[in-house]
């Protein structure tokens, strides 16, 4: 197939609109591909990293909130799971969403869209004020979780399946830092004795600026549009059920532990907020920062391995939290979580890295080759990671109502932990049944023949 070498086509309909787009092809890629993709790439980070801290700016609001709100321990974990739960819902239709209206348009308007939960959470953030109100107000902050997913969506498009991984780990990674960005400004502004408004207040310009930046800079590409058998195929693959549940253990873990870190310690270990905002920003920053490096090893040495690795490190440093829970050691507890953050973030690049190469080999299972291959994993992974990424958010639901429950029977989170490590445990024995343990006998499934050829995930 001849690919061009010149710029992509002028749009032809309104908007930027990429006609022709190749990334598999070298001489494409070189002269002309690279550029676009990142400066794509760059844009989309911008957005979504905003997205994920009107995601988790309960975390820190909920630290604002002292005895004058009237909300126990258990409203707070309540509130926070319900935000995390539209998070996690709302990311299908937004993955959908790129297909409808182009990966550019749609970031606009999902930027955008970040004005209506920050507006309210500045109306509402008073004493006196009910608890439905602020769970509301708590639901419409749930939208920024959205983001990641037609964000994901949109770059997976743009990027050669060799650069999938990196590109992929980058681009989750920025936007996943927007969860210790607003913790940090959350600590200066507890450090100079502000309220919660002018937090809120900090962050309206900065959505405004990354819906028109989206707007000036990014495009959308033709080829994307319009496929509406590909979510139906995605859902009834079963790599896809089997990768959601890897990456709840990955990214529903990061997203659980930022919510819940600040609470864990303000009421177990007597933090006060600004004792708790200190530390609370570390882990989360380490794990968002560390991403790339996990697309980056699963590009390398395979996603499947990696992310077997990393749930038993995963697991060591649970294992450790319970003990320093169990003992009441702050430091070790704190040095273990942080620990645990990193390794969340690590897995969230390895199992997104892994999720394209999946389907790459299913497509050369079928004898598909070349830009046809390409295309067909592109279909699959793009419309897969939708509700992967849905699904695997869900995990953080999970993991604030188990420390919302904990907390209730035990009054600490020890409870929550055995649990958590019970699951790292299940997450170690899929990744390794399904992707790594070689297959025998005469036939093989579908899953089995992808088991297999373990070469195409240190290549992909």
């Amino acid at each position: 197939m001849t690919a061009p070498s010149t710029a992509p086509a002028p749009p032809s309909r309104g908007g930027r609109w990429i006609q022709q787009w190749d990334p598999e092809d070298e001489t494409f890629w070189k002269e002309t591909g690279e550029k676009v993709a990142r400066r794509n790439l760059i844009f989309s980070v911008l957005s979504e990293h905003i997205g994920f801290s009107i995601w988790t700016m309960w975390s820190v609001l909920v630290l604002f909130m002292g005895p004058e709100y009237g909300l126990t321990p258990a409203d707070k974990f309540l509130l926070t799971s319900m935000v995390t739960l539209v998070g996690a819902v709302v990311r299908v239709p937004y993955t959908f969403a790129v297909a409808i209206f182009g990966g550019r348009n749609w970031t606009i308007v999902s930027a955008a869209l970040l004005l209506v939960p920050t507006i309210a959470a500045f109306t509402v953030m008073e004493p006196g004020t009910s608890f439905n109100t602020f769970l509301l107000v708590g639901l419409l902050a749930g939208i920024g979780g959205g983001n990641f997913a037609s964000s994901m969506t949109n770059i997976n498009a743009f990027f050669p399946l060799k650069k999938k991984g990196w590109a992929l780990g980058l681009n989750a990674g920025g936007g996943n830092i927007g969860v210790p960005v607003i913790q940090l400004v959350a600590l200066a502004v507890i450090g100079a004795s502000g309220g919660p408004r002018v937090l809120l207040g900090i962050y309206i310009p900065f959505i405004v600026v990354a819906a028109v930046l989206a707007a000036l800079f990014m495009d959308n590409i033709e080829n994307v549009k319009n496929d509406t058998g590909a979510a139906k195929d995605a859902a009834k693959d079963a790599h896809t059920w089997i990768m959601s549940f890897l990456y709840i253990g990955t990214f529903g873990s990061f997203i659980g532990y930022s919510f819940a870190f600040g609470q864990v310690l303000t009421n177990q270990f007597g933090r006060t907020p600004l004792e708790a905002a200190y530390v609370t920003f570390i882990g989360p920053l380490l794990g968002s920062l560390i991403r790339p490096v996990g697309g980056w090893l699963a590009d390398k040495y395979g996603g499947a391995k990696i992310t077997l690795y990393n749930y038993i490190g995963m697991g060591v440093a649970t294992a450790i939290l319970i003990a320093a829970s169990m003992e009441k050691s702050l430091a070790l507890f704190t040095t273990a979580f942080v620990v645990l953050f990193v390794l969340t973030g690590l897995g969230n690049g390895s199992t997104y890295k892994m999720i394209p190469g999946i389907f790459q080999t299913k497509a050369l299972a079928k004898g598909l080759e070349g830009e046809e291959a390409a295309a067909y994993g592109r279909r699959l992974s793009g419309a897969s990671m939708g509700l992967i990424g849905a699904v695997g958010a869900l995990g953080g639901v999970g993991i604030n109502l188990a420390f919302r429950q904990s907390f209730l029977s035990y009054g600490s989170g020890t409870g929550a932990f055995v649990a958590f490590l019970a699951f790292y445990g299940a997450c170690f024995v899929v990744t390794w049944a399904v992707y790594l343990r070689r297959s025998t006998g005469k036939a093989q499934t579908t899953a089995a023949t992808e088991a297999k050829p373990q070469l195409n995930y240190a290549e992909v």
